[in-house]
């Protein structure tokens, strides 16, 4: 059964609403407990946070063990991605950091309070979800907004861009594909032998295919390299080599079959042996058409990681990291800089984008007056339907320009919100520092989280430097009086 907050306060520990926060400093985190401590305190904004957590986390009956308090949740969530940290460092923060811990609402008083084990918040944030993340963000923009005292009415002016998160892989050959197959098979079909010594008979060298198969695999890797005279007949060479020890592993595991037919372990055990096999002899025929047949492979049939298959191959054309992979990222931010909407493409570029964010933003937000994108997002379909519904469209024309283009993206207007657009650069790169330009979470729905909470954290961020700005000049206000 788990609390929305422990309210029971201890001697000597400091209720959330009386701590002080240092306004005066440079850091990433005193903003963030800025916001984390107005939202508690803000009645409204509260219960409707909590109500969002608990249809996402509380779904099991209210009976057995408290778990971690919703509010709890929340607030580690949030600093993970404020601090752009890993599990073991957040682990370290939430059990060492006096005003971290006074938030989370531990209570430090005359005797010590309790302490969060690694594992515990790894299984808690990781029940958050992308459709509950975008209903707290649309809570958090709408709270952002009152404080910087936008009229009811008042339409919104967005920007609209878009960067790759990248996912937590290494650079994909179909060779070190082959390579991480064929390790995933002998890993797992040890861990079956573990389990049940039945599996062991014929598999008594195991670990030397694990080694022959690393090692034909380096050999092949420096023959690519090789820049000597007789490179392609090395190059061949070791491509047999490895093909060889490579079909030889695929046949003998493809022999394995499930022993104890009542065993739900051993059946899971067998039917992840029985990816990576498949894994194992598509990278087989991918590296023997392009090495040996010289064949061109087609861009649909590659996979760039075996572990995250959704990964994609992303060339934006920039001098200084010109593939990316992972997913394209698009955002859309208003005229106070707060992040409204958030979107994870899959297969889409960047001109598939623009409509679907600006509904979502309608939706949740209300009026939009005008956007501002770059060429990328130029479609004049688009483009007529969003003049349609009133909104300006500050979007230069990709390729050739008429004398009509030229006139309208030389009007003083255009030029102004082309040049306010440069800001969304700014917000992305902040949101890189939070923590999206690398996601080390595992999965799809893991990816989609990340971004999420990479979001939540920056608006949070944002809605704490405007209050610790008015913290200041409040208290410049009282020293004068």
């Amino acid at each position: 059964m788990r609390k929305r907050f422990e309210a029971q306060l201890t001697l000597g520990s400091t209720p959330i609403d009386q701590i002080e926060i240092l306004a005066k400093s440079r850091d990433e985190f005193p903003p963030f407990l800025r916001a984390m401590q107005y939202i508690y305190t803000n009645t409204e904004v509260n219960e409707q946070v909590y109500s969002l957590l608990e249809s996402t986390i509380c779904t099991k009956k209210k009976t057995g063990r408290p778990g971690m308090d919703l509010w709890s949740v929340f607030v580690l969530a949030g600093a993970r991605l404020c601090l752009n940290a890993d599990y073991d460092r957040l682990h370290y923060h939430a059990n060492t950091d006096g005003l971290l811990r006074k938030m989370l609402g531990v209570h430090d008083g005359i005797t010590p309070g309790r302490n969060f084990d690694r594992q515990t918040i790894i299984d808690n944030v990781s029940l958050l979800d992308d459709k509950t993340l975008r209903e707290i963000n649309q809570l958090i923009v709408s709270l952002g907004h009152k404080l910087v005292k936008k009229k009811e009415p008042e339409a919104l002016r967005i920007k609209i861009d878009s960067f790759v998160t990248e996912a937590n892989v290494h650079f994909p050959t179909d060779y070190n594909l082959l390579w991480d197959s064929g390790r995933k098979c002998v890993d797992v079909l040890n861990h079956l032998i573990n389990h049940n010594s039945a599996y062991k008979k014929g598999w008594r060298k195991i670990e030397f295919w694990k080694r022959e198969l690393k090692n034909s695999m380096l050999v092949l890797s420096r023959s690519t390299t090789d820049k000597s005279k007789n490179r392609q007949t090395r190059l061949l060479k070791a491509t047999n080599e490895y093909l060889l020890i490579a079909r030889k592993l695929s046949d003998k595991v493809r022999n394995i079959k499930q022993l104890n037919s009542s065993c739900l372990v051993e059946y899971c055990m067998i039917n992840e042996l029985q990816y990576f096999l498949q894994m194992l002899d598509k990278h087989i025929d991918l590296v023997d058409r392009r090495l040996l047949k010289d064949e061109k492979i087609p861009h649909e049939e590659k996979i760039f990681s075996i572990f995250e298959t959704w990964v994609e191959w992303i060339f934006k054309g920039k001098a200084n990291n010109k593939v990316e992979l992972g997913k394209r990222t698009c955002i859309a931010t208003d005229q106070w800089h707060f992040i409204v909407d958030w979107h994870v493409a899959n297969q889409q570029q960047d001109n598939q984008l623009l409509l679907s964010s600006i509904d979502r933003t309608i939706t949740h937000f209300g009026k939009v007056s005008s956007c501002s994108g770059d060429k990328g997002f130029f479609s004049k379909i688009d483009i007529d339907v969003m003049e349609l519904f009133d909104i300006k469209a500050f979007i230069p024309k990709k390729g050739k320009r008429s004398l009509a283009d030229t006139i309208k993206e030389n009007e003083p207007e255009f030029i102004k919100a082309r040049r306010k657009h440069n800001a969304i650069e700014s917000n992305i790169n902040e949101l890189e520092h939070r923590g999206l330009n690398r996601c080390p979470d595992r999965g799809l729905n893991g990816f989609h989280r990340y971004v999420g909470l990479a979001v939540i954290a920056y608006n949070l961020r944002r809605i704490g430097q405007i209050l610790l700005n008015q913290d200041i000049r409040e208290n410049k206000r009282r020293q004068a009086a």
